[in-house]
């Protein structure tokens, strides 16, 4: 007599922010092609920005919510490019779309570490 039969391992379905670190993966990954020096650089994908420089509450209330941000390298610690997921998300409606506006955002915040322009980073930028 046999046992009772295991159901079949299914991998569990990816997490939102998998899916969105994935994004940001596929747009760096495009970019290194040209850009080997992003290799020094960490991507890292936060839920939203924080609130610092004792700005409190205030601080964003005249500007719009930031969708990334640069930590320039220093000190012996490597550059870092951010992205923030919630407010991307918000702004987008279907996976397509989102994976553009990672990719605009990546290269917008590479353009900066780097002091290029969008445009140099990644000629297609701005092209819909």
């Amino acid at each position: 007599m046999r046992g009772p039969i295991a159901p079949p391992q299914v991998p569990l379905a990816a997490s939102r922010g998998e899916v969105f670190a994935d994004l940001v993966q596929d747009s760096v990954e495009r970019l290194e092609r040209r850009w080997p020096q992003l290799a020094d650089i960490d991507f890292l994908v936060l839920e939203v920005p924080r609130l610092d420089g004792g700005g409190g509450a205030d601080a964003w209330s005249d500007e719009a919510v930031p969708l990334g941000g640069t930590v320039p390298s220093r000190d012996g610690r490597r550059g870092r490019v951010v992205v923030y997921r919630r407010p991307v998300e918000i702004r987008t409606k279907g996976r397509d779309e989102r994976a553009a506006l990672v990719h605009e955002v990546v290269v917008e915040q590479v353009a900066e570490l780097l002091g290029l322009t969008p445009e140099t980073v990644d000629p297609r930028y701005g092209e819909d």
